[in-house]
């Protein structure tokens, strides 16, 4: 955790061959690693609560993420994995069906140079999974699909807030709401023209707010 964090003229990473991960292992390993430019290969399938926490939080030269391949998450897992990468053009897959609790929290958060981002293929959501997910993503025009059907406390809180570019939002079919689901989700998106359709007929507290 933080092992090589402000390391400014690093460019190339070490390898980390593991499969098996464990608590905080990589958490902020290489924060604020301005020049890094090549990540290293991240093959775990089997991830740990916090475990790429902040990783590659403010390495504003990477311009293209590692393979993310694990299908079975773990709180907090990918947190603010690669916040305010500025250069970062482009996301890797996430094929996770099953989220847990803040798996994506702000993993985007500041990404000024992406554009379009996949579609994101879970259907079951967990508390803050997707929160602030892509916030402050200025340049982004295109929401990906969001093809869950139950949602989960402030799952999509903030996803896209700050996206001053989307000009279009993903079908939100949901038709009963948890607690401040969406809650800031398309605030300041600016180039919005027509607002999603909103089928739900289940309310909760704070689920529109903001």
């Amino acid at each position: 955790s933080g092992m090589l964090k402000g390391c400014t003229s690093l460019t190339s990473a070490p390898k980390l061959p593991a499969t098996t991960l464990a608590n905080n292992c990589y958490s902020g390993m290489f924060q604020g690693c301005l020049s890094l430019t090549t990540p290293p290969e991240l093959p775990a399938t089997t991830l740990a609560n916090n475990c790429y926490s902040g990783m590659f939080y403010g390495c504003a030269s990477l311009t293209t993420p590692p393979a993310l391949p694990s299908t079975t998450l773990a709180d907090s897992c990918y947190k603010s994995m690669f916040r305010d990468c500025t250069g970062l053009t482009t996301i890797p897959k996430l094929p996770a069906t099953t989220l847990v609790n803040n798996c994506y929290y702000e993993m985007f958060y500041g990404c000024t140079s992406l554009t379009v981002v996949p579609v994101l293929p879970a259907t079951t959501l967990a508390s803050y999974c997707y929160y602030g997910m892509f916030y402050n993503c200025n340049n982004l025009t295109v929401a990906p699909g969001l093809p869950a059907t139950t949602l989960a406390p402030s799952c999509y809180s903030y996803m896209f807030y700050g996206c001053k570019k989307l000009t279009t939002t993903p079908e939100l079919p949901v038709t009963k709401l948890a607690n401040n689901c969406y809650q800031g989700m398309l605030e300041g998106c600016t180039k919005l023209t027509t607002a999603p359709t909103l089928p739900a007929t289940t309310l909760a507290s704070s689920c529109y707010s903001g």
